[in-house]
């Protein structure tokens, strides 16, 4: 009787670790060879396999002290491994058994005996499909959040930044910087994972102003960055001209008045 799982090609349980999969289907393999190669001298070979995590010091060592509770005991193998080996070897031979399975079939119907903790939902085991039906189910009730989740809310969270550091500039905007400026600056600043979002500075008509989306009057300079550069030229950690000649910001539009922004930045950086 090999310790071994059924044969399961499904490439996910091949990810991250290849060499344990390939020792335990090696051990399965061998059920299958043996199996077939004993069978005329009748000598069963058949592979048990537990349906729930079964708590043995690697367990605890790989989950920790509380996982326990989320296992079986080691005692639903031993008898289910007794079941295996007292059948007939001349025609029970080259399965792939489960614990709870084989107990079934010997009458056992309550398998609270075998948990540490009878209440708490127990962990399915590597290599069977009941694996990723509770990972599935777990994204499902939002216990896990699958990655474009993740990064969507990474996403909000810099958008939302970013919309802080242009409501931020309707403190220092003045009669006088919009004079001294006469110019309108579009932003087009692309977020990971997220849509680009489109801010506008006016420091051109009436008392000036910050807004999102398309600014009121056509833009004299468009910026085109993304969000990390953006958060830099706002703190002060790198300029708008050196962002534009290192390729990092795009500029279209008149470049004298692009200029005018490097004198502005100074100004947010002591505000913000």
């Amino acid at each position: 009787m090999n310790i071994s799982p059924p044969l399961n090609m499904s490439p996910r349980w091949f990810k991250d670790h290849v060499a344990y999969t390939m020792a335990k289907y090696g051990m399965s393999m061998c059920v299958l060879a043996m199996a077939e190669e004993f069978k005329d001298k009748g000598v069963a070979v058949n592979a048990l396999w537990p349906r729930t995590a079964i708590h043995t010091a690697a367990m605890e060592m790989l989950g920790g002290e509380g996982i326990a509770a989320k296992c079986r005991k080691p005692d639903i193998m031993a008898d289910a491994g007794y079941a295996l080996l007292t059948r007939d070897s001349k025609t029970f031979t080259g399965n792939f058994c489960i614990d709870d399975v084989i107990l079934k079939e010997e009458g056992i119907t309550n398998f609270d005996s075998y948990a540490y903790d009878p209440k708490e939902e127990l962990m399915p085991d590597f290599f069977l499909d009941e694996f990723d039906e509770v990972v599935t189910q777990s994204v499902i009730q939002g216990k896990e959040k699958p990655a474009a989740a993740k990064a969507e809310e990474a996403a909000g969270a810099v958008t939302r930044e970013i919309a802080k550091a242009f409501d931020g500039l309707a403190s220092i905007i003045t009669s006088e910087v919009v004079e001294k400026t006469k110019a309108i600056y579009a932003f087009h600043v692309s977020v990971p994972g997220g849509d680009a979002t489109h801010w506008w500075i006016n420091l051109k008509e009436g008392s000036g102003g910050v807004g999102e989306g398309s600014p009121p009057s056509p833009a004299d300079v468009t910026f085109s960055l993304n969000a990390d550069i953006f958060g830099k030229l706002f703190s002060g950690s790198m300029k708008p001209t050196a962002a534009v000649m290192s390729g990092k910001m795009k500029l279209k539009g008149d470049i004298g008045k692009a200029m005018k922004l490097e004198g502005l930045m100074g100004k947010i950086k002591s505000k913000l």
